[in-house]
């Protein structure tokens, strides 16, 4: 059995405030538009939280701090797997813009479900807000997605 496998790492990060608000992106890409949170590519030889606080701020013009990981979200593409690492902070400083990825905001975190989420993300906001999730499994079978929380 094969022990080694192509594995792309990236990272998502809820930004909360004190007012029960959340900052999302309204992504602008084609192929996974919708709400979602900020985030990206963790670059080779890059730890994890660099990689969270240099694509937020890349995103959001946002420096964030104090990042607690909550959990993870992972799919398998033909022969690799995709792993997310999701973080949450409350922790930020700066002025708030917008990138190419698409528009930033903020919305009131009761809000967030009534939107147009980005493909997954119904079920990995799970892992940023239920203490007893900690892992987002998607898979295709039969060609329709499957979406499992642990």
């Amino acid at each position: 059995m094969e022990r080694k496998e192509t594995v792309t790492l990236t990272n998502m990060c809820m930004i909360y405030d004190s007012k029960g608000n959340v900052l999302v992106q309204d992504r602008v890409n084609k192929k996974w538009s919708g709400m979602t949170f900020p985030g990206g590519h963790v670059e080779k030889g890059e730890s994890f939280i660099d990689s969270v606080i240099r694509e937020v701020k890349e995103e959001t013009g946002l420096t964030v701090s104090d990042l607690r990981i909550c959990g993870i979200k992972q799919w398998m593409d033909d022969d690799s797997r995709y792993i997310v690492l999701c973080y949450k902070t409350n922790k930020f400083e700066g002025e708030l813009c917008s990138s190419e990825e698409g528009e930033m905001r903020w919305i009131k975190l009761d809000e967030l479900l009534g939107m147009h989420l980005a493909s997954g993300m119904k079920h990995t906001l799970r892992l940023f807000l239920e203490d007893g999730s900690n892992e987002h499994v998607c898979y295709m079978e039969n060609g329709e997605a499957v979406n499992i929380v642990i």
